[in-house]
Order: C-alpha cells, then structure tokens, then sequence
C-alpha cells in the first residue's frame, strides 16, 4: 500500500469522528438524552447481525453492515433530517450527495467508489440488502419511542397513520420483524402513547 493512500484513509477515519457531534431527535432506550449519528450508526449494525436470520431472503451481511455504517455520514455536511420534518423531505437530496462525493472522496479512489456505490444502493432501497438495512433504520427509533413512552412520537406530535406509513418499509426486508413492529405500533395506540387522527 502506498503512504499516500494510508495518509488519506487516516484523513477519512479522523473526518468522520464527526458524526459522533450529529444529534438525532429520537433518545436513548428509557432515556432523555438525545442519541448521536453514529450511536445510531453502531446500533443499527449490531442489530443487523443479530436479526439477519429474519430478512426475507439470504443477505450478504457484511454488505449490509457496510450500508449501515456509512448511511448516515452524509449528515456530517448535511445534518440530520427529522423523519417526520413536514417542511424539508427526508428522502435523499442533492445536498447528501454532495456530502458523499466530498466525504467518500478523502479515501483512496478504489474505497471512495465502493462505499459511493454502496450508500448509493442503500438510498436507492430496491436490493435485498438496501430492503434489511432499511427495515433497520426504521426499527431502532420505533424500539426507541415505545420505550420512552412515545418519544419523538409525542414531543412532535406525530400521529398513528405517518408513524405507519414510515415504518411499513420494514415488512420489505423483513416480514416477521414488520408483524413485531406493527404490533409495538398498535399496542402503542392502546396504551395512548400514539395517536389516530380524529375522524
């Protein structure tokens, strides 16, 4: 390996320490402190190898562990975007891609294209693996909600039918963890903690 090369990997590995000062707006399990990006981002990967025997189909683990370790980055440059934010939408922007060129763009050519392609395929959501990633992301914070009593879910009054429509993306990865998920959903209505909107 050439010096030039390892000089930019270090250069890559100290710019992403970053994401530790990205606060999301869900909170740790029973807690009141706010996670971090790469809380979220360790999480989510140890999950993965946890609940990998639930995806629909065989995935390539490593590869999906990759996705969810690199996917949030981009919020270095761009911050975090509330999944419910009604103004700003949470689906990739043109401002995360410029933030993938420029932070994948520290490493060595070879690196910088793979994790781009990677956190490409990710946002993209149609593989096997960007479908378990996905079914992920969206797992964690609803873990995180009902054990806070509501969480975000009830700091920004986010009701039953957005909380739905944003989670249902976890039966593409994993139907048995969508029938776990979408029963926290329903008993979280019975318990009061999320609400259905007044017909």
């Amino acid at each position: 390996m050439e010096s030039t090369d390892l000089f930019r990997q270090i250069a890559f590995i100290k710019e992403v320490d970053k994401l530790k000062y990205i606060l999301r707006r869900t909170k740790l399990f029973n807690s009141d402190r706010n996670e971090n990006d790469a809380e979220h981002s360790w999480h989510l990967a140890l999950m993965a190898l946890v609940l990998a025997e639930h995806a629909n189909v065989a995935v390539d683990l490593l590869k999906v562990i990759k996705m969810l370790l690199i996917h949030d980055l981009v919020e270095i440059d761009a911050g975090d975007t509330f999944i419910y934010d009604t103004q700003k939408s949470h689906d990739n922007t043109e401002e995360e891609r410029k933030a993938a060129h420029r932070i994948f763009g520290l490493l060595p050519n070879h690196q910088a294209q793979e994790l781009m392609a990677v956190w490409e395929e990710f946002e993209e959501g149609q593989t096997d693996e960007a479908k378990f990633a996905r079914a992920m992301d969206r797992l964690e914070p609803l873990l995180q909600n009902t054990s806070n009593n509501g969480g975000t879910w009830t700091e920004f009054d986010v009701d039953y039918e957005k909380v739905y429509a944003k989670k249902q993306v976890i039966q593409r990865g994993s139907k048995v963890i969508w029938q776990y998920a979408e029963q926290l959903i329903n008993d979280s209505v019975d318990k009061g903690i999320l609400k259905k909107k007044d017909v």
